[in-house]
């Protein structure tokens, strides 16, 4: 079993930054891909980005790409999301997942955190 805490979202302002924290506890964390996810009020679960358990490959979701970057420390068990130029369509419930191989698709994966709500405002 992997354990999964987000934290670090919160309210703010179209052009602004925020970054998402998952940290993980259990089994050994450098065997995990993880892959970040969000889903707006009334739309699916759409995939956001991936990192694999070294840190050596990563994939955005076109949405986010040129202005989120993914990373991961395995000493201290934890994955980053930074958002930069948050747009209003940018808002959603961020998850945080975690499988033993790298994908982009979320039902794929095995464990995932409760969620930490992004809301950014125009």
């Amino acid at each position: 079993q992997v354990q999964l805490v987000e934290s670090g979202g919160g309210l703010v302002q179209a052009g602004g930054s925020l970054r998402l924290s998952c940290a993980a506890s259990g089994r050994t964390f450098s065997n995990y891909a993880v892959g970040w996810f969000r889903r707006a009020p009334g739309k699916e679960r759409e995939f956001v980005a991936a990192i694999n358990r070294s840190g050596g490959s990563i994939q955005y979701a076109d949405s986010v790409k040129g202005r989120f970057t993914i990373s991961r420390d395995n000493v201290k068990n934890t994955v980053v999301l930074q958002m930069y130029s948050l747009k209003p369509e940018d808002t959603a419930v961020y998850y945080c997942a975690a499988r033993t191989f790298y994908s982009v698709t979320y039902y794929e994966y095995e464990y995932w955190g409760q969620g930490t709500q992004v809301t950014v405002s125009s």
